[in-house]
């Protein structure tokens, strides 16, 4: 095989080349020329997203986990808040009282004490009487110091509950912050487990181009197996509901009498279904949209509205005359 040199470059004779560098030059091109085009990566089997499925669910049992000790913590801090609260609420009136009567005690002060004092000296008294006087104003002098005193304690009691109330209620708020996004981590990885566990299942009957090969139903439920494994797989990840649907004989132009529909109930005898199972009834729409292509999506109907799989969007029905008709109790899902 002949080596190719630059362009406009001067070839040295093979013989100017050692044997070693000629060998080195010559398992250089054959190298470059024999190897192979790089490969992609191949798609994950089922072996290794079980698992990926194994380490995700120790990863949310770990998070839940944390959760629920996250929760213990935050009933904790609740209760110290509450306390705190508490004994804010008794000091704050211990306080009142207390400068309630020094203020009486100050105004008493300056209203009597000065001409009062001037009355010691004026010698209109006998002795006894000045003595009595005097043991009367030492023991308010007393008294008056003895409610300063426990007024000084009192408000230093009353700043430490307060402070102590702040610093309780920065905890509880910091431990709902903390327990949120433990939640939001331990949902987010439980959703990654459910995707992992929609990606192991394939509806069968796909063509190589991505159609679906007709089927006939089959067993009790009088289902196709492509509709079957799409029920079992909403069933398992969202609950049965008041009620699944999906067989029936009447024969109305849709694909129930044919195997191939079900309709996943939200509310029980035509009644409007609550907010949170409409809530229910979107997710649903929503999961099945999204693994559409995968597992031979034709349609899905919810709340008067149809998306069909050729164009990949919602657009609204015509009125049918009711809760049921309109499919405002429930999402029905129809494959090929």
């Amino acid at each position: 095989m002949a080596v190719a040199f630059p362009a406009g470059r001067r070839r040295a004779p093979l013989r100017a080349l050692g044997t070693t560098a000629l060998t080195t030059v010559l398992c250089a091109a054959l190298t470059a020329a024999l190897a192979p085009p790089a490969l992609a990566d191949p798609k994950p089997t089922v072996k290794r997203l079980e698992k990926e499925l194994a380490d995700l669910r120790k990863e949310s049992d770990k998070l839940i986990e944390d959760y629920y000790h996250g929760r213990r913590e935050q009933q904790r801090a609740e209760q110290a808040e509450k306390a705190a609260r508490e004994k804010l609420a008794e000091s704050q009136a211990v306080f009142d009282r207390h400068a309630t009567e020094l203020r009486a005690m100050a105004v008493g002060q300056y209203m009597y004490g000065g001409s009062e004092s001037m009355s010691l000296f004026t010698g209109a008294e006998d002795r006894d009487a000045l003595i009595r006087r005097l043991a009367l104003t030492r023991h308010l002098v007393d008294e008056q110091e003895a409610t300063l005193s426990g007024f000084a304690q009192v408000r230093d009691g009353h700043r430490q509950a307060k402070e102590e109330a702040e610093a309780r209620a920065d905890e509880l708020a910091a431990g709902v912050r903390e327990l949120e996004d433990r939640r939001e981590k331990a949902e987010q990885t439980i959703e990654k487990i459910r995707d992992k566990i929609d990606q192991l299942h394939h509806a069968p009957g796909r063509r190589a181009d991505g159609t679906f090969v007709p089927q006939l139903p089959d067993g009790p439920d009088n289902i196709t197996p492509r509709m079957r494994l799409v029920r079992d797989l909403i069933e398992k990840r969202f609950g049965r509901g008041p009620g699944i649907g999906c067989y029936r004989p009447i024969q109305d132009g849709g694909e129930h009498p044919l195997g191939r529909a079900c309709d996943f109930m939200l509310s029980r005898g035509g009644a409007f279904p609550s907010p949170a199972e409409v809530q229910r009834g979107h997710e649903i729409a929503a999961w099945v949209i999204k693994n559409g292509r995968r597992l031979g999506i034709m349609y899905v109907i919810y709340r008067q509205r149809i998306w069909h799989v050729r164009t990949g969007a919602w657009r609204m029905m015509t009125d049918r005359g009711g809760t049921t008709a309109n499919h405002y109790d429930h999402p029905h899902v129809s494959v090929y």
